[in-house]
């Protein structure tokens, strides 16, 4: 994955944002909107195209636009740059392929102690009991 590539192909609009701040709100757009066309993408092979469709498969729409948005900071730079590390971070997260669990046997030593730890614990037990005579 080559995150330059995937960077240019990203499309970013600027609204305005909602909520408190006066006339800074109804002034200015500081709100980024971040759109991402899965299909379309250039930057990456169709394996991890459908890997990407599988893992972030919730976040995605019915076209495979990913949308994201950012509205914390009044500057509309660094919500750009926030936004953007956001979904970076979402595809490497996506993209990643955790190792296969090999299976192990049980050492001997550790089965041959297990059974001699039974074997003391049952004898104990044993010398509780009243003699039989």
């Amino acid at each position: 994955m080559d995150s330059e590539k995937i960077i240019a192909e990203l499309n970013f609009k600027a609204v305005r944002s909602s909520g408190s701040g006066g006339q800074n709100v109804n002034k200015v757009s500081s709100k980024v909107v971040l759109s991402f066309d899965l299909n379309a993408s250039q930057a990456l092979t169709d394996e991890e195209k459908l890997l990407l469709k599988e893992n972030i498969s919730a976040r995605l729409t019915s076209e495979n636009i990913l949308i994201l948005n950012c509205d914390e900071d009044r500057s509309q730079l660094k919500n750009k740059e926030i936004v953007t590390k956001r979904f970076v971070e979402i595809i490497r997260k996506g993209l990643y392929v955790p190792k296969v669990r090999k299976a192990t046997k049980v050492p001997k030593a550790v089965i041959k102690k297990r059974i001699k730890d039974k074997k003391n614990v049952s004898d104990l037990k044993q010398s509780r009991k009243k003699p039989d005579f």
